[in-house]
């Protein structure tokens, strides 16, 4: 989940460097690393805690069991959906600025992933720290269809995921939790690296403008407008929280079944799109790009070597390296302009 999640934060920031916004892409590079470095450390710990279970569908009720990291997490999760005042909502809201100025379709995209990053990371956070725990039930009761496809792979429970009373859930020690609660300080605080509300809190900015002054673009929209977009990106965002708490919370298990099982537990269908392209028709379209540049492309440079080597092998047979051939040429040629000078002398 945070792998992918990461992916969807890169978009982002490549969507400010198109944008011009090279400061609202920065600003969210550092504000990605404070609460996604949080969430990655924050997973590692549920996992040690967790006796090295990995899968979210064996968790659940995690929150009293580990305080610190589930505040911690908690924290990161708010950040990376844009809930104000964490630190994500200051650095996505910039970016979507930009996008809207540049284009509002750009705007669009860059809202629809607020919405879905929102409601991804809710189904983490509920499916880990919130539910009922489903670590102590059977494999077949707690994740029914991760027990089919373990068995359709011929892996028997095991450490971890085995019977009910072999994972014990603890909090991790204080030197995993210590720099949980430094990065979700920094997660909380970190928008204020480049507050909008006025010039002298824009620090990273002027920090940055020896060297993206020239390039920069700048906002042009009025505050109604910037007001207006920041609302409309915290309202999807809070709506994807919404939809994760409906499905996960309020246990509509018929639009979990919906969510998990054609798109979610399939990866978007990502992986399988990239196979059957790449075994396809891609294949195909890569063996004839090659093809080209083997013919078309070394053709040509390495013509050009071709036609110099012949025509300079040809050259070279003038020059025999007997020196009665030199004195030869040297003579005809003293006629020839002895000739030319004769007869122009003549007329």
């Amino acid at each position: 989940v945070l792998a992918y999640s990461t992916i969807s934060q890169l978009g982002y920031m490549f969507l400010a460097v198109g944008s011009g916004a090279y400061v609202a892409a920065i600003f969210h590079m550092v504000t990605h690393a404070f609460f996604k470095a949080l969430l990655f450390l924050g997973s590692g710990s549920v996992i040690h805690g967790m006796g090295d279970e990995q899968d979210m569908r064996r968790m659940g009720a995690l929150r009293k069991l580990l305080p610190v990291t589930s505040a911690t997490f908690i924290v990161g999760w708010l950040a990376i959906a844009g809930v104000p005042p964490f630190s994500g909502f200051f650095s996505k809201d910039e970016i979507l600025l930009f996008a809207w100025e540049k284009s509002p379709a750009l705007w669009a995209v860059g809202l629809v992933t607020a919405v879905l990053t929102a409601f991804y990371m809710s189904r983490q956070v509920f499916l880990v720290f919130f539910t009922d725990a489903r670590w102590d039930r059977p494999m077949a009761e707690a994740a029914p269809a991760l027990a089919a496809e373990r068995e359709a792979a011929g892996v028997h429970e095991g450490h971890g995921v085995g019977p009910a009373g072999e994972i014990h859930p603890h909090e991790s020690p204080w030197l995993m939790t210590v720099p949980l609660v430094v990065l979700a300080g920094l997660a909380l605080v970190g928008g204020g690296l480049n507050t909008p509300f006025y010039d002298r809190g824009k620090f990273l900015e002027h920090w940055l403008e020896p060297v993206v002054a020239i390039g920069e673009v700048h906002v042009t929209s009025g505050t109604g407008v910037k007001i207006g977009l920041a609302l409309v990106a915290t309202v999807g965002g809070l709506l994807g929280i919404a939809g994760a708490f409906v499905v996960y919370i309020r246990r509509r298990q018929d639009l979990a079944n919906k969510v998990e099982r054609p798109i979610l537990a399939r990866g978007w269908r990502y992986d399988s799109t990239v196979t059957a392209f790449v075994g396809g028709p891609g294949r195909r379209a890569f063996d004839g790009v090659a093809a080209f540049d083997r013919t078309v492309v070394d053709g040509a440079v390495d013509g050009v070597g071709t036609v110099v080597r012949a025509g300079s092998g040809k050259g070279r047979l003038v020059q025999t390296g007997f020196v009665r051939n030199y004195a030869l040429g040297v003579a005809v040629g003293a006629v020839i302009l002895a000739a030319l000078l004769i007869s122009k002398a003549a007329y």
